[in-house]
C-alpha cells in the first residue's frame, strides 16, 4: 500500500517542532509517525451494523500500540524501510512509547485480542473499560523481593482521545460526572472500531504514598487509580465494588446512547446490541441496564427480558474464589440504585427453584455474581474445550442441568500477526518465503509449512531463526538488568501471573534440583536457562514468597563457580507486554504446568508454539487441543488427568505431608529453609513458603512433581537431536494458526453474537 509515509512525517513535524525527517531526533520521529498514524486511523471508516457489540472488561493489556498499528494499515514494512534509511530500527523508536497500564494476564490480554479480531473480520464492535492512570503496578526487585510502584504511563502524546462525552455517575452518595476516553482500534487492512476508557476528572495521582499505597475510602480521588485495588481489607474490596458499578453504569449509558442515535427504541435493544460480560467483573450491568430500562418507561417483565437476550457471558475461571461474590451491605454503600433490582432478580430465581446453590443472593446475604450472569443471559461460555466440560459437569453442574442450551465452549485465541509480523520479523520472512502472505490474512495457511518438515534446508534455517532470536534476547537481558545468559542453552521459559495453580513453585523446586545434581558432578548436557516473568498481586503473600524464592535461587546460582556455567536463572523485572514480545520468540520450552483442571485456557501456550517453542505441561486448559492439533510425539506432557484432581479435592484425599518425606523430594523442601538460602533471602518469606508447600499444597505441585522433573529431563535430551527438535518446532508453528482469535472471533460470532 502506498502512503507517501515520508510526506506525512515532513508535515507532522513541520507542524510540531519545525524539522524534517532528516533531521529528527528519535522521540520527535515517535511524536510525528504517532500523529500520522492517528490521522490515517481516524480517516478510516467506522465499522457499521445493525447489530453492535459491547465487549466489556475490566482489563484490556493491548501493550504498545504504534507497531500493531502500523501493521493493521499496512504501513509496517514501509515505516520500518523509511526508518531504516536513517540508520534507526522501528524497535527504538517504539522505546519511546509507555505501555497502557490498562490490564496484567491472560484475561486483559485476551480481551485485547478479541479487539483486534473483531476489527480485523470488519465487525461492528467496541470494547469498554476502565481508564487506570498507574495500571496494576511497576514491579521493582528489592532485596529479592517484589516492591510495587506506581506505573503512570498516560501522557500528551498517549493514544487516549477525549471525547467530550460524559456521563452522571451516582457511587454512594458521590454524585459525579465521568469522562469517556477513545482509542481507535483499526482492522488489519480495513475498518475501525473503537476501545472506549471511562475516568473521572477528580482523580488525584497525588494522593498516592510510599509504593502504591493511598487513601481507598476517597472515591472521588482514587477510583480510576489502580487496577485491582489491594482487597487485602473492606475498604480495598469495596474500592472495587465501586469501580466496576462505574464501569457498568458509564457503559449501559453508552449502549442506550448509543442505541437511541442508531434510530432505535428501547424497546429494540436486545435487537440491536449484545454485551459480552468478560469475566464477573461487569455483572453489575445487567442490573443496571435493567434498571435505565425500566426509567426509559418499561415495565420489569420488559426489561428483564431485553436484557436478558443482550447479555452473553464469559467464564474464565475454575477457582471459586474467582467467581466474585459481593456482601448485598457492599453493594448498598456503593450502587444503592441497582440493588432493588438484584433483589427482584433473586426473587424471581427463588419462585423457579428452591436450591440454594442457584441463588443470587445466598444465606450470609451475599451476591453471587456469576449466578446474575448465568440466570440472567442467554449464553454461558468456557474457553477451552476441557474448561467448559468441567464447568458442565462440575464447578456449574447445576446451571446446565437448568440451562443446558445456554452452554458452549469458545476456544481462546490470539493476535497472529502481533506475535509474528511485529516481534518475530525474521520467522515471519522465512514463513513468507516458502508459503506466501496469505498466512496474515488467514492463520490455518501456516499448515502448508508441513509440507517443509522433511527439508533439511528449511530446517536449518529455522534452527538459524531460533538462534538469532535467542542472542537477541540475551542481548536485551543485559541492557535491561544487568543479566547474562548463554544463548548456546536451552530457553527454559514459564511467564505468566504468579499463582500458586500455575505452579512456578514447582519449577522453583527443579531449578534446586538441578542445584544438587550439578554439585554433586551430574553435569546436564548443556546448560539450561530458566526463565521466569510474574507479578504476584500485592496482598497476595505465598506468591509473593514463591517470587522470593527464585530471586534467592538466581543470586545463589549466580555466584555458585560450579553451578553457573551449567544453570542461570532470570526472573524478568516487570514483565509486560514489551517483555513478553522479546522472550517469546528466543523460547525453547514453554512451561505450561498448572494442575490439571484449574487453567481455563492460558494464551501464552499458543504465542510460544506459534514462535515454535515446544510445550512442557499437563493436561490443562488449551494444552489438551495443543497436543490433539500438533500430536503427542510435538509435545512433552505429563502429571495427573484433570478427573484424578478432582477426585482427590471432593474426598479431601491429597496429604502432601507424606509426598514431602520421599527420599527424591525432602532434600528440594529442605534446601528452600537451609542456611544457605537464609543467607541470601528472608527467614520469615522462606520458612513460610517452605510450610506452605509441606502441610497444604493447594495445587499439589508435589503430586506432579516426580513425573514432572522426569519428562523435562527427556524433553531436554531430545533437544540435543537438533533436526528432530527443528521438525517438532515446526509442527507447532504450523498448526498454531487453530489459535488464531480471528477463529475464535468468528466462532463467538457465528454462534453469540450474530452481528
Amino acid at each position: 500500500m502506498t502512503t507517501n509515509l515520508e510526506d506525512r512525517l515532513n508535515a507532522a513535524l513541520a507542524r510540531t517542532c519545525g524539522k524534517t525527517f532528516a533531521q529528527a531526533d528519535k522521540a520527535e520521529l515517535y511524536a510525528a509517525l504517532m500523529s500520522a498514524v492517528r490521522e490515517e486511523m481516524a480517516a478510516r471508516p467506522r465499522i457499521e451494523g445493525t447489530r453492535k457489540l459491547y465487549y466489556v472488561s475490566a482489563e484490556f493489556l493491548i501493550g504498545k500500540l504504534l507497531s500493531n498499528n502500523l501493521i493493521n494499515l499496512g504501513w509496517f514494512d514501509e515505516a520500518k524501510a523509511l526508518l531504516a534509511r536513517r540508520g534507526i530500527a522501528l524497535e527504538e523508536i517504539e522505546e519511546q512509547e509507555n505501555e497502557p497500564s490498562l490490564g496484567n494476564g491472560g484475561l486483559g490480554r485476551l480481551a485485547a485480542c478479541f479487539l483486534d479480531s473483531i476489527a480485523a473480520l470488519g465487525l461492528c464492535g467496541d470494547g469498554a473499560g476502565i481508564c487506570y492512570h498507574e495500571g496494576l503496578f511497576h514491579q521493582r526487585f528489592r532485596d529479592h523481593k517484589q516492591v510495587e510502584e506506581k506505573d503512570p504511563w498516560i501522557t500528551k502524546e498517549s493514544w487516549l482521545r477525549d471525547t467530550g462525552v460524559r456521563f452522571p455517575v451516582t457511587l454512594g452518595e458521590l454524585h459525579t460526572e465521568a469522562v469517556m476516553y477513545d482509542v481507535d482500534v483499526p482492522g488489519y487492512n480495513g475498518g475501525r472500531n473503537t476501545l472506549h476508557l471511562f475516568d473521572l476528572p477528580t482523580v488525584d495521582e497525588s494522593i498516592i504514598g510510599e509504593g502504591i499505597g493511598f487513601d481507598k475510602t476517597d472515591i472521588a480521588h482514587n477510583l480510576t487509580l489502580f487496577l485491582y485495588p489491594d482487597d487485602s481489607d473492606e475498604a480495598g474490596r469495596l474500592l472495587r465494588v465501586y469501580q466496576q458499578y462505574f464501569l457498568v453504569s458509564c457503559t449501559a449509558q453508552l449502549i442506550l446512547k448509543e442505541l437511541r442515535e442508531r434510530g432505535y427504541s428501547p424497546k429494540q435493544l436486545s435487537e440491536h446490541v449484545v454485551v459480552q460480560i468478560n469475566d464477573t467483573h461487569p455483572t453489575m450491568i445487567i442490573p443496571e441496564l435493567i434498571r435505565l430500562l425500566v426509567a426509559e418507561g418499561l415495565s420489569m417483565d420488559e426489561a428483564i427480558a431485553q436484557v436478558k437476550a443482550a447479555c452473553a457471558y464469559t467464564n474464565h475461571t475454575i477457582l471459586a474464589e474467582a467467581l466474585e461474590k459481593w456482601p448485598i451491605a457492599f453493594l448498598e454503600k456503593a450502587a444503592p440504585a441497582i440493588v432493588p433490582v438484584i433483589r427482584e432478580l433473586d426473587r424471581r430465581v427463588r419462585a423457579q427453584n428452591d436450591d440454594p446453590d442457584v441463588q443470587i443472593i445466598d444465606k450470609n446475604d451475599v451476591v453471587h455474581m456469576a449466578h446474575i450472569d448465568i440466570h440472567y443471559g442467554f449464553s454461558v461460555n468456557g474457553v477451552a474445550a476441557l474448561h467448559t466440560e468441567i464447568l458442565k459437569k462440575s464447578e456449574l453442574a447445576k446451571f446446565y442441568a437448568l440451562y443446558p442450551e445456554k452452554f458452549n465452549n469458545k476456544t481462546n485465541g490470539i493476535t497472529f500477526r502481533r506475535w509474528l509480523l511485529h516481534c518475530n520479523a525474521p520467522l515471519t520472512a522465512f514463513i513468507e518465503a516458502r508459503i506466501g502472505q496469505g498466512f496474515k490474512k488467514d492463520a490455518t495457511e501456516l499448515e502448508r509449512l508441513l509440507a517443509f518438515a522433511d527439508d533439511r534446508k528449511t530446517l536449518d534455517a529455522l534452527l538459524e531463526i531460533k538462534a538469532e532470536q535467542k542472542r537477541a534476547l540475551a542481548d536485551h537481558l543485559f541492557r535491561k538488568q544487568g543479566e547474562r545468559i548463554n544463548p548456546d542453552s536451552i530457553y527454559d521459559v514459564q511467564i505468566k501471573r504468579l499463582h500458586e495453580y500455575k505452579r512456578q513453585q514447582m519449577n522453583a523446586l527443579d531449578a534446586i534440583r538441578r542445584i544438587l545434581a550439578i554439585r554433586a558432578g551430574h553435569m546436564p548436557a548443556r546448560p539450561v536457562t530458566m526463565i521466569f516473568g510474574a507479578k504476584a498481586a500485592p496482598a497476595y503473600t505465598i506468591a509473593k514468597d514463591i517470587i522470593h524464592l527464585i530471586l534467592c535461587l538466581s543470586e545463589l546460582v549466580k555466584n555458585d563457580p560450579k553451578v553457573a556455567p551449567h544453570l542461570r536463572i532470570v526472573m524478568i523485572e516487570n514483565y509486560n507486554v514489551t517483555e513478553a514480545e522479546h522472550i517469546i520468540p528466543a523460547c525453547d520450552v514453554s512451561e505450561q504446568i498448572s494442575l490439571a483442571s484449574k487453567e481455563a485456557s492460558g494464551t501464552g501456550n499458543m504465542k510460544l508454539m506459534l514462535s515454535g517453542a515446544v510445550t512442557l505441561g499437563t493436561l490443562d486448559g488449551a494444552n489438551v487441543e495443543i497436543r490433539d492439533l500438533v500430536g503427542k510425539e510435538n509435545i512433552a506432557i505429563f502429571g495427573r488427568h484433570s478427573d484424578e484432581v478432582i477426585a482427590l479435592y471432593d474426598k479431601k484425599a491429597y496429604r502432601p505431608q507424606e509426598l514431602a518425606q520421599d527420599p527424591a523430594i525432602k532434600p528440594l523442601l529442605d534446601f528452600i529453609i537451609s542456611p544457605e538460602m537464609m543467607a541470601i533471602g528472608d527467614k520469615e518469606s522462606l520458612t513460610r513458603l517452605h510450610h506452605e508447600i509441606v502441610t497444604k499444597d493447594w495445587f499439589m505441585a508435589l503430586l506432579d512433581l516426580t513425573d514432572y522433573v522426569r519428562v523435562k529431563d527427556a524433553l531436554f535430551a531430545r533437544y540435543e537431536d537438533r533436526e528432530a527438535w527443528a521438525k517438532m518446532s515446526l509442527v507447532n508453528i504450523a498448526k498454531a494458526g487453530y489459535f488464531s482469535s480471528d477463529r475464535t472471533i468468528a466462532e463467538y460470532n457465528r454462534d453469540i453474537w450474530h452481528l
